[in-house]
């Protein structure tokens, strides 16, 4: 048994995990599932948002460590999903190491939705929104926009490699704009129903339900990041849609 090529793989499953936003105890209780399958006994792992630290200790005593990084992190379910499937039939049959490396690529090359579907859901989502806080269908046709414009600010700011919390303050901007414009025109009626709507393709629901399950799990500095980061987010949707609020008013006073 190559340990090096064991602790490699496993860690791979686990920055799988944790990168498309699964919960820390999923990360390091997948993690050590896999070693004790391949009978480590002695595997320990420590993870937080941002990174895993794995040490082993082979039959003979010698001590194998590995660290890895996470510099960008998303969401995607089906990932998680496909990524706990592989954790499962690796505990089950025990496979050569080498395949776990080609099953983790296989799984992350597989197709996200393309843009124009991705605009759509956000539009969607925005329109729903705006419905369930008790905007009109005229407002809801408005949200469509401010949603839609949400997921453009997003692909355009990724595209440089824009900070997160800078990315969150231009697209709450963009969207609360389109909406006050919305209004002004006669388009619209409810200008805060329409915001909210839209934002709420910002809301970090994820990231929010993992800090909290972190916290439960007894995880609590996984957890305490998870919840500043969620505090952040909410704190760029205030700025974006405050600044967009407050500019006309002090410019023309509208």
């Amino acid at each position: 048994m190559n340990y090096d090529d064991l602790i490699s793989a496993a860690t791979d499953v686990g920055y799988l995990l944790l990168r498309n936003g699964a919960e820390i105890y999923r990360v390091e209780d997948s993690m050590q599932r896999i070693f004790r399958a391949y009978g480590v006994e002695t595997g320990e792992v420590f993870a937080i948002p941002t990174c895993i630290f794995v040490t082993i200790t082979t039959p003979e005593g010698k001590s194998i460590t590995k660290i890895k990084r996470l510099y960008t992190r998303g969401t995607d379910l089906d990932k998680v999903d496909q990524a706990n499937d592989l954790c499962r039939r690796i505990c089950h049959t025990c496979p050569d190491v080498s395949s776990i490396h080609a099953e983790v690529e296989k799984i992350n090359r597989r197709p996200v939705y393309d843009f124009w579907t991705q605009v759509a859901a956000f539009a969607m989502v925005a329109f729903s929104f705006t419905l369930f806080y008790g905007g009109t269908l005229q407002d809801a046709f408005c949200s469509l926009f401010c949603g839609a414009g949400v997921k453009l600010v997003n692909h355009f700011m990724g595209r440089f490699q824009a900070n997160a919390f800078f990315t969150n303050i231009v697209a709450s901007c963009v969207a609360a704009t389109i909406a006050m414009l919305a209004v002004q025109m006669g388009f619209g009626a409810n200008l805060d129903k329409i915001i909210i709507g839209a934002l709420m393709n910002l809301v970090p629901g994820i990231v929010i339900t993992s800090f909290m399950r972190d916290i439960m799990g007894g995880d609590l500095i996984a957890g305490l990041i998870r919840f500043v980061e969620s505090l952040l987010v909410a704190t760029a949707i205030a700025i974006g849609a405050g600044i967009a609020l407050m500019v006309p008013r002090l410019i023309w006073g509208v």
